[in-house]
């Protein structure tokens, strides 16, 4: 049985070094050396260095485990478990000079997300959660808010970037939260989003069309600091990122109703 809390250790340790990185090339970096994958989806040589320094640093600590990474930097794949990465959450963030951006690495054992890390680069926080081990920054323990009412919660969402086929609902889904929250922020890191809503800042998040990577560790992390996840029907397993919303376990209920109301028409 793997010692989950051991391996988070040496997953910080990678993230950390990939940070290094990222934040060396920051420096000086020249937009114009940008590869565009999609409408607006955008991967630099940043991106892929340091996904190649994760799956190397990785591979280390679990050579039997399989990778699921944004940018296919290693098809290997494992019998049990697998690493799921996003060597650069906030590229376009971080190709404009602005903050924030974060690595998310996430181990998967079979269907189940069992540790993961997301490092918030710039502002040196490490968010880290194994199963069963709580969740952590920094190495103090964090647990998410305990506000009641919607009416009172702060609420994080990422706008759609490349597909719009469900623009309307989602603007309109926008607006009441507007309206019904103390105010909705947008900061182009669904797995920092996530980290916040574990530690407290955020009380909910929701956004459609993302993938595995973007989600996997703040999964973890929302969970044993005490949330809940779940796509825009309720459903809490096997999740892609398609639909995605999370909470604090006491306005889930609320949430769930108002992104099920305005995302499922």
């Amino acid at each position: 049985m793997l010692n989950l809390k051991k391996v988070c250790r040496e997953i910080e340790i990678a993230a950390h070094e990939a940070g290094v990185f990222i934040q060396n090339e920051s420096v000086g970096f020249d937009i114009k050396r940008t590869e565009k994958k999609g409408l607006n989806d955008f991967v630099s040589y940043v991106d892929k260095g340091s996904e190649k320094l994760l799956v190397e640093k990785l591979g280390n600590i679990l050579p039997e485990a399989g990778f699921l990474a944004e940018e296919g930097t290693s098809k290997k794949v494992g019998i049990k478990y697998c690493w799921v990465i996003d060597p650069l959450d906030g590229t376009t963030n971080f190709l404009h000079g602005l903050h924030p951006y974060a690595i998310s690495i996430g181990l998967k054992e079979e269907d189940e997300i069992v540790a993961g890390v997301v490092h918030e680069i710039s502002g040196n926080e490490t968010f880290t959660a194994w199963k069963n081990g709580g969740a952590w920054l920094n190495g103090s323990a964090i647990h998410v808010s305990e506000t009641a009412k919607l009416a009172d919660s702060l609420v994080a969402t990422g706008f759609p970037y490349s597909d719009f086929s469900r623009l309307n609902s989602y603007m309109a889904c926008f607006t009441h939260f507007c309206k019904n929250t103390h105010g909705v922020r947008r900061f182009g890191s669904a797995a920092i989003d996530l980290a916040y809503i574990a530690c407290g800042r955020f009380e909910a998040f929701y956004e459609y069309g993302l993938h595995p990577w973007d989600i996997a560790a703040g999964i973890l992390l929302v969970k044993e600091a005490g949330g809940r996840v779940s796509d825009f029907s309720g459903n809490d397993k096997n999740l892609t990122g398609e639909e995605f919303l999370a909470s604090n376990s006491l306005v889930f209920s609320e949430v769930l109703k108002i992104v099920n109301k305005f995302m499922k028409n």
